[in-house]
């Protein structure tokens, strides 16, 4: 099945509005209009930045998706410092990061928390990113599949196939993420064909062939196409490489 890659840029707490703008136009001069019709783009920058960079796509027509990097599973309440899904929706937000694992290591997010996040999202008409990865000790112990294959079930209980066929997965080895260490391409492909089997195993053969697929963990130009060329990685989560306009648009790029 032909699955249209997603590329995604997670800026993490890096850029005030004015450095996003910025880097928002050189990545549109850079990458070819053509290019935006076999890939999508998705870009994730701080909160902060949300507002000043969907004016822009949308006043400049750019085809870029607009993405946030976090988000709270309730609408409203008393939880200071949180972002509600229901604010994202109102700013036009398609793409949504929900576990990653700097969310789960350093702030404590579990599976259950994660969950309510994938189907508040969902609720508000908006795509989850679900991460899952496991780091150097469990890959080290064998563990990998176990741990992988646990949070994708986690992450997904309660959502309907047809929910699930419409979401992206994005596996990221821990111990790959900021390191300058990258699985290999067939590394990264063993994970995300099994990532693959888990979801056909809970839902049926259209759901699982459907849904799609990133790797995340140092990726850059120079190692986007081997990636891509797998046959169950069907993007790329982007983290230090998306700050560089120029590695970035190489990344997008990865097929030409």
């Amino acid at each position: 099945m032909s699955r249209t890659p997603l590329i995604s840029g997670n800026w993490k707490m890096n850029l005030n509005h004015f450095e996003a703008i910025q880097i928002v136009q050189k990545l549109h001069y850079l990458v070819p209009k053509e290019t935006f019709e076999a890939v999508d783009v998705s870009l994730h920058p701080p909160f902060t930045d949300i507002r000043s960079v969907q004016t822009l796509i949308e006043s400049d027509e750019l085809e870029f998706a607009l993405g946030a990097q976090h988000c709270h599973s309730e609408d409203s309440g008393a939880f200071t410092g949180e972002v509600s899904p229901a604010f994202l929706a109102k700013l036009n937000t398609k793409y949504v990061i929900c576990g990653h694992s700097e969310r789960r290591e350093i702030f404590g997010e579990t599976d259950e928390t994660i969950n309510a996040k994938v189907l508040a999202i969902l609720k508000h008409g908006m795509t989850p990113i679900l991460c899952c990865g496991e780091t150097l000790a469990e890959r080290e112990a064998g563990e990998m599949e176990s741990k992988v294959l646990g949070q994708i079930e986690a992450g997904l209980a309660g959502v309907s196939n047809e929910q699930i066929a419409s979401m992206v997965v994005a596996y990221e080895p821990i111990w790959a993420i900021g390191t300058g260490k990258t699985a290999t391409a067939d590394d990264a492909q063993t994970a995300c064909a099994a990532i693959r089997v888990k979801i056909r195993e809970m839902t049926d053969d259209v759901t699982a062939d459907a849904v799609r697929i990133q790797y995340g963990g140092s990726v850059k130009g120079g190692n986007a196409t081997e990636l891509m060329s797998q046959a169950d990685i069907d993007g790329a989560l982007v983290g230090g490489a998306s700050l560089d306009p120029d590695e970035f648009a190489r990344v997008i790029q990865f097929g030409s």
